[in-house]
């Protein structure tokens, strides 16, 4: 059993860790100002894979237009979750991997505690599906996992699913 003055310095130990992590964190620069869209999912390393996407498919232009725009960004994650054959696939065919990017991207500026459950039209055309669940937004099938990522022109929420546009008949 310890006795009282080790439990005080045990204690005073762990105040004086805290009180330094706190003194970190308030010392730390204030974050960076907000960027056009690409260039907010290039500066985020949990969307480094949408952002060399969004470069190989020449998407730059359109994700720097003025907007408003919302984007609903794949986690790198999520397109670890697809198939190494749609990886490639998508490679090989910079059309088709432009209407994938595309189908992410809304023109309206659409923060999360505005998204109302209902249909939105992506920039190539096709509907995506917005659903609420308390403060949970659902768009198709895929979560928000971190909303309302600031951009000079528009918001970007990252999302665990890489959305798949329905295919033309």
């Amino acid at each position: 059993m310890k006795s009282p003055s080790s439990i005080r310095q045990s204690l005073l130990a762990i105040s004086a860790i805290a009180l330094l992590g706190i003194t970190g964190c308030a010392s730390m620069s204030a974050p960076a100002a907000p960027t056009v869209m690409a260039q907010t999912v290039a500066s985020n390393p949990q969307l480094s894979t949408l952002a060399a996407l969004i470069k190989s498919a020449g998407m730059q232009d359109a994700l720097a237009q003025a907007g408003p725009l919302t984007l609903f960004a794949p986690s790198n994650d999520a397109f670890k979750a697809l198939p190494q054959k749609t990886m490639d696939d998508l490679a090989k065919d910079p059309a088709r991997l432009k209407a994938l990017l595309a189908y992410h991207v809304v023109s309206a500026k659409l923060w999360a505690n505005e998204i109302k459950p209902g249909s939105v039209k992506s920039l190539n055309g096709g509907n995506l599906t917005l659903t609420k669940a308390g403060e949970f937004v659902i768009v198709e099938e895929a979560m928000v996992q971190q909303a309302d990522i600031p951009a000079t022109n528009g918001v970007v929420h990252m999302i665990d699913r890489v959305l798949t546009p329905p295919v033309a008949r």
